[in-house]
Protein backbone atom coordinates (compact mmCIF):
# COMPACT_ATOMS: atom_id res chain seq x y z
CA UNK A 1 0.00 0.00 0.00
CA UNK A 2 1.22 3.48 -0.88
CA UNK A 3 0.19 6.70 0.88
CA UNK A 4 0.49 9.84 -1.22
CA UNK A 5 -0.74 13.38 -1.22
CA UNK A 6 -3.15 14.24 -4.05
CA UNK A 7 -5.42 17.06 -5.07
CA UNK A 8 -9.07 16.04 -4.79
CA UNK A 9 -10.63 14.81 -7.99
CA UNK A 10 -13.91 13.25 -9.08
CA UNK A 11 -12.83 9.68 -8.27
CA UNK A 12 -11.87 10.63 -4.71
CA UNK A 13 -15.06 12.64 -4.24
CA UNK A 14 -17.15 9.67 -5.35
CA UNK A 15 -15.28 7.39 -2.92
CA UNK A 16 -15.80 9.82 -0.02
CA UNK A 17 -19.52 10.26 -0.76
CA UNK A 18 -20.16 6.53 -1.11
CA UNK A 19 -18.27 5.50 2.02
CA UNK A 20 -19.65 8.39 4.10
CA UNK A 21 -23.20 7.47 3.06
CA UNK A 22 -22.74 3.72 3.48
CA UNK A 23 -21.23 4.10 6.95
CA UNK A 24 -24.10 6.31 8.12
CA UNK A 25 -26.58 3.74 6.79
CA UNK A 26 -24.69 0.90 8.49
CA UNK A 27 -24.96 2.86 11.76
CA UNK A 28 -28.68 3.53 11.17
CA UNK A 29 -28.16 7.31 11.08
CA UNK A 30 -29.91 9.60 8.60
CA UNK A 31 -27.18 11.31 6.59
CA UNK A 32 -29.12 14.33 5.25
CA UNK A 33 -25.98 15.45 3.41
CA UNK A 34 -25.98 18.68 1.44
CA UNK A 35 -23.28 21.20 0.58
CA UNK A 36 -24.19 24.87 0.35
CA UNK A 37 -22.81 28.13 -0.94
CA UNK A 38 -24.59 31.48 -0.72
CA UNK A 39 -23.20 34.55 -2.46
CA UNK A 40 -23.95 38.23 -1.80
CA UNK A 41 -23.60 40.24 -5.01
CA UNK A 42 -23.59 43.96 -5.63
CA UNK A 43 -24.06 44.86 -9.30
CA UNK A 44 -22.45 41.58 -10.35
CA UNK A 45 -19.52 42.00 -7.96
CA UNK A 46 -19.07 39.42 -5.18
CA UNK A 47 -19.50 41.14 -1.81
CA UNK A 48 -19.36 37.97 0.30
CA UNK A 49 -19.64 34.19 0.35
CA UNK A 50 -20.68 31.62 2.93
CA UNK A 51 -20.07 27.89 2.41
CA UNK A 52 -20.53 24.72 4.37
CA UNK A 53 -22.23 21.37 4.68
CA UNK A 54 -25.33 20.00 6.32
CA UNK A 55 -25.22 16.42 7.54
CA UNK A 56 -26.86 14.23 10.17
CA UNK A 57 -28.73 16.73 12.37
CA UNK A 58 -26.24 19.59 12.04
CA UNK A 59 -25.37 22.39 9.64
CA UNK A 60 -21.71 23.37 9.64
CA UNK A 61 -20.57 26.74 8.38
CA UNK A 62 -17.12 26.28 6.88
CA UNK A 63 -16.22 29.70 5.52
CA UNK A 64 -17.72 33.17 5.72
CA UNK A 65 -15.77 35.72 3.71
CA UNK A 66 -16.87 39.32 3.21
CA UNK A 67 -14.97 41.59 0.84
CA UNK A 68 -13.02 44.36 2.54
CA UNK A 69 -15.10 47.17 1.03
CA UNK A 70 -18.36 45.49 2.23
CA UNK A 71 -17.43 44.81 5.87
CA UNK A 72 -19.58 46.37 8.58
CA UNK A 73 -22.48 46.82 6.14
CA UNK A 74 -24.52 43.78 7.27
CA UNK A 75 -23.39 41.47 4.47
CA UNK A 76 -22.05 38.81 6.85
CA UNK A 77 -25.22 38.89 8.97
CA UNK A 78 -27.37 38.50 5.86
CA UNK A 79 -25.31 35.54 4.64
CA UNK A 80 -25.55 33.79 8.02
CA UNK A 81 -29.31 34.48 8.09
CA UNK A 82 -29.62 32.91 4.61
CA UNK A 83 -28.10 29.68 5.94
CA UNK A 84 -30.29 29.72 9.04
CA UNK A 85 -33.43 30.29 6.96
CA UNK A 86 -32.49 27.62 4.42
CA UNK A 87 -32.16 24.88 7.03
CA UNK A 88 -34.93 25.67 9.53
CA UNK A 89 -37.62 23.02 9.47
CA UNK A 90 -35.56 20.52 7.48
CA UNK A 91 -34.63 18.21 10.37
CA UNK A 92 -31.39 19.92 11.29
CA UNK A 93 -31.17 20.90 14.94
CA UNK A 94 -28.14 23.16 15.11
CA UNK A 95 -25.61 25.23 13.23
CA UNK A 96 -21.99 24.81 14.26
CA UNK A 97 -18.91 26.78 13.27
CA UNK A 98 -15.41 27.74 14.32
CA UNK A 99 -13.60 31.04 14.11
CA UNK A 100 -10.22 32.31 15.25
CA UNK A 101 -9.66 35.12 17.73
CA UNK A 102 -8.61 37.59 15.02
CA UNK A 103 -11.64 36.77 12.89
CA UNK A 104 -15.17 37.01 14.25
CA UNK A 105 -15.92 35.66 17.75
CA UNK A 106 -17.90 38.75 18.77
CA UNK A 107 -19.78 38.79 15.45
CA UNK A 108 -21.17 35.28 15.99
CA UNK A 109 -21.96 36.02 19.64
CA UNK A 110 -23.98 39.06 18.46
CA UNK A 111 -25.93 36.78 16.09
CA UNK A 112 -27.00 34.53 18.97
CA UNK A 113 -24.40 31.79 18.65
CA UNK A 114 -23.36 30.23 21.96
CA UNK A 115 -19.70 29.68 22.73
CA UNK A 116 -19.09 25.99 23.43
CA UNK A 117 -15.34 25.93 23.77
CA UNK A 118 -12.17 27.94 23.23
CA UNK A 119 -9.01 26.13 22.28
CA UNK A 120 -6.33 28.40 23.68
CA UNK A 121 -3.16 29.30 21.83
CA UNK A 122 -0.06 31.20 22.95
CA UNK A 123 -1.09 33.84 20.40
CA UNK A 124 -4.60 35.07 21.39
CA UNK A 125 -5.32 35.86 17.73
CA UNK A 126 -5.03 32.13 17.03
CA UNK A 127 -7.30 30.89 19.82
CA UNK A 128 -10.03 28.87 18.13
CA UNK A 129 -13.64 29.50 19.13
CA UNK A 130 -16.30 26.81 18.71
CA UNK A 131 -19.87 28.16 18.40
CA UNK A 132 -23.32 26.57 18.20
CA UNK A 133 -26.85 27.82 17.57
CA UNK A 134 -29.98 25.71 17.86
CA UNK A 135 -32.34 26.18 14.91
CA UNK A 136 -35.04 23.58 15.57
CA UNK A 137 -36.45 22.62 18.90
CA UNK A 138 -37.85 19.12 19.09
CA UNK A 139 -39.77 17.90 22.10
CA UNK A 140 -38.61 14.88 24.06
CA UNK A 141 -41.19 12.36 25.33
CA UNK A 142 -41.51 13.97 28.77
CA UNK A 143 -41.74 17.46 27.30
CA UNK A 144 -44.53 16.35 24.94
CA UNK A 145 -46.54 15.02 27.85
CA UNK A 146 -45.94 18.22 29.83
CA UNK A 147 -46.99 20.37 26.87
CA UNK A 148 -50.40 18.62 26.59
Amino acid sequence: MEIKRVTENERIGEFINKEFTDYAMDCDVALNYEEFCFVAEDDGKIAGVITGRAYYNEVHIGDLIVGKSYRREGVGSKLVAAVEDAYKGKGYEKIALTTFGFQAPEFYKKLGYELEFVRKDKDPKLCKYFYLKKINFSFGINEKETAK
